[in-house]
């Protein structure tokens, strides 16, 4: 029966769908469905295909000793590759045989909204014994992937690789061209992992500091006072420094396109070729980090975009993003794939390798990272003012504190800072709708006699796009509307608000800073090509990522998705939003249905993504064009940040 759409949906109806997770697990296995070839995993499809038959089922799927009866796709975890070509029509009908409703969710890829796949947002679902038909045209290429977006089905499996042939040859053809899917394994059920984190925030985190972990920590800050006024500190704060990943090794095994660490996938090469791999992360709460000892890594794509390549050794790769990197062995022996656990609790592994059953030395874990007051939003020392010299009359070389690069003035003090005194600074020339006291994070105290009132400093935020940039265009550039909330409060439902924000772009995370090895950073990244849209944003949205731990509630602005109403964007309007991050973790912020362009300095260049991590005490901005109606998702990446409030719903009309 073909599913059809008749009243639009609601938002009970969508959270009913990404709520109902509990009761709905386990359920009995149903009868396999698989039209598709059985393909190796982790090798691409040799041809494309425009017409796909997909079957969602249950299944008994046994990985490293845990048996979870699986919602699958053609019976397998991960789903089939599927392998398509740019600029061809796509139908894709997805057959539910569950007892319960699912959906597919094309990650990265521009579709109209009635196609990208979230019940109660763009679609009604996919009920059980009904049958719906993806239908869409591709508009792009590269490495994207696809998962449920019903009942948490994403965190037990329901995931797979999606491949997109560019319409012209491909510049960076490989003699070896395979998929890797990082992922985690329980036998846990979801609803289970959101009780116990419900109940106990740390309930996964077994890696506390102890009095034993004492000379240690005092070691390395610099004595037992430093280190006793730490933990006193984060004590205050109900937080813990130990708090890297909710959900951990404790509980999960680390796979590599579905196999476990201690079975290992393999890749076959021959020495001298080139060979490229497009990692994913389909995890559902897991930041992995990759390396290849022994190889260099080059960075061709990100997100499914080319990029100018980047050779490293090390990378970051959040929930949902996706990397494509090419390496080239000219030894005859193999080379093991490490993706460690951001917490360090466990690893994933595969192997390349000429010859079948050969295996390379598995490095050590390396040590878990601690958080730190920068996780906090709480650091100064990463502010660089550099970028205030070009200020006109404004003579930073007495003033030694840096500025973030990233132009934002957010988290900067100003009490010693008597800007009276600045020779030719005129504020009056610097009027444009957005008040400076509005600046989040900005005091002011030491700046002398200057009539506040009168002064209107709304695009001090030094962006692209700003007025000191293009001071000598003879086209002004937009007024710049500016939305901020200002600061949240704090409440049962957000526990900190970042005072001083900084840009962490050229952070590769932490536990990666001066590991001795080259790790990629967001700065590296530069786009191939320009950026369709080239105007500056005419309004800027601001948003902060907040959350409490300990009663495990996220939001945007202190709120959860169930007390928000949607993001209201005109179409072909040209937005900025930025992301200040009053938590104290990670969080992979996914836009469906556009293209977030990470401003990172590089102009026209700037990266597209669809995921971006947004670092604990950070700031960050990126633009994008509504250039596509309905109704979107904008939300963490991280399962259960989005299942428990941080979630948005973005309206373009």
């Amino acid at each position: 029966m073909k599913h059809s759409l008749k009243t639009p949906p609601t938002r009970r109806s969508f959270l009913a769908s990404v709520g109902a997770a509990t009761g709905l697990l386990g359920l009995s296995p149903r009868n396999i469905f698989a039209q598709t070839p059985p393909v190796q995993t982790g090798q691409i499809p040799t041809g494309t295909q425009s017409d796909w038959h997909l079957n969602v089922t249950r299944q008994s799927i046994t990985i490293d000793g845990k048996t979870l009866n699986a919602p699958t796709v053609n019976s397998t975890v991960p789903g089939p590759v599927l392998r398509m070509k740019e600029g061809e029509n796509i139908s894709i009908s997805v057959t539910n045989h569950l007892t319960e409703e699912t959906s597919i969710h094309w990650h990265g890829l521009r579709v109209p909204a009635h196609m990208d796949g979230v019940p109660g947002l763009s679609f009604h679902g996919i009920a059980p014994g009904e049958t719906f038909t993806y239908r869409f045209p591709l508009k792009q290429s590269g490495t994207y992937w696809y998962h449920s977006h019903s009942n948490m089905q994403e965190a037990q499996g329901l995931v797979g690789a999606l491949i997109i042939d560019p319409a012209t040859p491909d510049p960076l053809s490989c003699e070896r061209d395979y998929v890797v899917v990082l992922g985690e394994w329980t036998d846990v059920s979801p609803a289970e992992i959101v009780s116990n984190l419900k109940m106990q925030d740390d309930y996964y985190n077994f890696r506390q500091r102890t009095t034993a972990s004492l000379p240690a920590q005092s070691q390395h800050d610099g004595g037992a006072i430093p280190a006793l006024k730490s933990r006193l500190m984060w004590s205050g704060m109900n937080m813990s420094a130990t708090d890297i990943s909710d959900v951990s090794g404790v509980i999960y095994t680390y796979t590599l396109n579905g196999i476990a660490p201690h079975t290992g996938w393999e890749g076959i090469f021959q020495a001298g070729e080139r060979i490229r791999l497009r990692f994913i992360n389909s995890a559902t709460m897991t930041l992995f980090d990759v390396r290849i000892p022994g190889l260099e890594m080059m960075v061709v794509a990100a997100d499914g975009n080319p990029v100018e390549p980047v050779p490293v050794d090390e990378f970051r790769i959040g929930v949902a993003e996706t990397y494509d990197i090419i390496v080239q062995p000219h030894e005859n022996r193999a080379y093991t794939l490490f993706a460690q656990s951001e917490d360090r609790t466990g690893y994933a592994l595969g192997t390349l390798t000429p010859h079948t059953g050969i295996r390379a030395p598995i490095p050590a874990m390396d040590s878990r990272p601690v958080r730190t007051m920068a996780d906090m939003g709480m650091d100064m020392d990463g502010m660089d003012m550099s970028d205030m010299a070009s200020m006109p009359g404004m003579d930073m070389t007495t003033h030694h504190t840096p500025m973030p690069p990233h132009h934002h003035m957010a988290g900067m003090k100003m009490d010693k800072m008597d800007m009276s005194s600045m020779p030719g600074m005129d504020m009056k020339s610097m009027h444009h709708g957005h008040h400076m006291h509005m600046m989040p994070g900005m005091h002011m105290d030491g700046m002398g006699n200057m009539p506040m009132h009168s002064m209107d400093m709304g695009h001090m935020s030094m962006s692209s796009d700003s007025k000191m940039q293009n001071a000598k265009s003879d086209t002004p550039p937009p007024r710049l509307e500016i939305d901020d909330p200002g600061p949240p409060p704090i409440n049962v439902e957000n526990q900190n608000i970042a005072a001083h924000p900084i840009d962490r772009l050229n952070d590769p995370g932490d536990g990666l800073a001066q590991n001795g090895r080259r790790v990629l950073t967001y700065k590296h990244l530069r786009a191939l090509t320009p950026a369709p849209d080239q105007r500056p944003a005419s309004r800027e949205i601001i948003l902060h990522l907040t959350g409490n731990m300990q009663r495990y509630i996220w939001g945007f602005n202190g709120r959860k998705f169930s007390e928000s109403g949607p993001i209201r964007l005109q179409r072909n309007e040209r937005i900025r939003f930025t992301l200040i991050n009053d938590t104290m973790m990670e969080h992979p912020i996914h836009l469906h249905g556009f293209w977030s362009e990470l401003e990172n300095g590089q102009g026209a260049f700037n990266p597209r993504k669809h995921t971006i991590i947004s670092q604990p005490g950070s700031k960050l901005s990126f633009l994008m064009t509504a250039d596509e109606p309905g109704l979107w998702a904008f939300h963490c990446h991280l399962l259960y940040h989005m299942d428990l409030g941080m979630f948005r719903t973005v309206s373009v009309a």
